[in-house]
């Protein structure tokens, strides 16, 4: 016996996909506004994310000092001074060794140069002198020809390197006034909202806050592993430089890719000047893997068990802010998937039922005799 379609009931599974799909389109569309809205305002969004980011790694000292009966201000105050006093010790912490032995690394440089050529008039290569001339006249023709493009691009880089200053500035203040007025914002919003959103609003705001410093001291735990298995191959090794190089791995884990590329650049070429291409080498596979098992293995698993999301969503996240926003994207994938699942899991608190209560059993009738 076969069933025959019902008209009305597809009628109705048809007009309530309508309605999920008009919805869904307006969702997307009020978001893809957002994101329009935080593009043109990224001069000031920018270095409110990187103040919120360094606040979360010193709001633990300023808590601690307030508990303690210091007044706010004091407390943020000598946190701030503290926390300049660290970024000038680790910059000197580089710059210091890498100065005392740039005469070593300069003549490093030229051997290095020179065996290259060595090997290159070797076979299997068989490259003389006049080709190695002509190949460098024929370079710096092409870079005399692009002088117009290499002003436009030092005239970028100096324009990105004073917006980094003045968002690093920015920042900072922001992270004087957050560490100073931080706790008297969420009455001071409990107040501004009005119904409903006044309870709402301050919960999921104080879980956002939570969920981004555990992903902040995640990610130092990932960079401080990186700086640790990496730095120990260079000592093993007896590469020079073993301490800044391992302070800089630390740095640049806080900027996904484009930091483990610099800094692995950084030490494979100095094993390459001072030891030689074999132990260049055997740095380069020491920190590829690494940075594979830091990016495949310890930063999902880590953040995926501190963020509450799995280390899938963690993978995929990255990716997809990578590919959306680049090296911006990447950094912020994690922390915004986070606060996207704190949201939904708060939305879902408020709208899911509440189980009924079991009813209490009935007397036993060997009980009453």
């Amino acid at each position: 016996m076969s069933a025959t379609l019902s008209s009305t009931k597809a009628a109705a599974a048809l007009r309530t996909a309508a309605r999920v799909s008009a919805e869904s389109l307006l969702i997307l569309v009020m978001a893809a506004v957002s994101l329009w809205i935080v593009g043109r305002m990224w001069p000031v969004v920018w270095p409110l994310i990187v103040g919120l980011f360094i606040t979360t790694l010193t709001w633990p000292l300023a808590r601690f000092l307030r508990r303690h009966g210091w007044r706010p201000a004091p407390a943020a105050a000598v946190v701030t001074i503290l926390f300049l006093l660290v970024v000038t010790g680790v910059l000197a912490l580089i710059a210091v060794p890498v100065a005392s032995q740039s005469g070593e690394l300069a003549d490093g440089v030229v051997e290095g140069i020179r065996k290259l050529r060595e090997w290159a008039a070797g076979p299997p290569l068989n490259i003389g002198d006049d080709q190695i001339s002509g190949a460098f006249d024929s370079a710096m023709a092409r870079i005399q020809d692009s002088v117009g493009s290499m002003v436009t691009a030092v005239a970028t880089g100096v324009g990105t390197v004073f917006n980094g200053i003045v968002t690093a500035v920015l920042a900072l203040f922001l992270m004087f006034f957050f560490l100073k007025d931080g706790p008297r914002f969420l009455p001071w919003l409990t107040r501004q909202l009005p119904g409903r959103l006044a309870v709402d609003v301050p919960i999921v705001a104080e879980r956002g806050w939570d969920t981004l410093g555990t992903f902040v001291r995640s990610q130092a735990f990932v960079g401080l592993l990186d700086a640790v298995f990496i730095g120990l191959g260079l000592w093993i090794l007896d590469v020079p430089l073993v301490l800044p190089l391992a302070v800089l791995t630390f740095v640049s884990a806080f900027v996904p890719i484009v930091g483990a590329l610099f800094a692995g650049l950084v030490a494979v070429l100095i094993a390459l000047v001072s030891n030689g291409p074999t132990d260049a080498l055997i740095v380069l596979a020491i920190i590829v893997v690494v940075q594979q098992l830091e990016g495949n293995v310890f930063q999902p698993m880590i953040q995926s068990r501190g963020l509450g999301l799995h280390a899938a969503v963690v993978l995929l996240a990255v990716t997809l802010g990578g590919s959306l926003a680049g090296i911006v994207g990447s950094l912020l994938a994690v922390p915004v998937a986070a606060l996207i699942s704190v949201v939904w899991n708060y939305l879902r608190e408020q709208l899911s039922e509440p189980l009924p209560e079991p009813e209490p059993d009935a007397p036993h009738t060997g009980a009453a005799v």
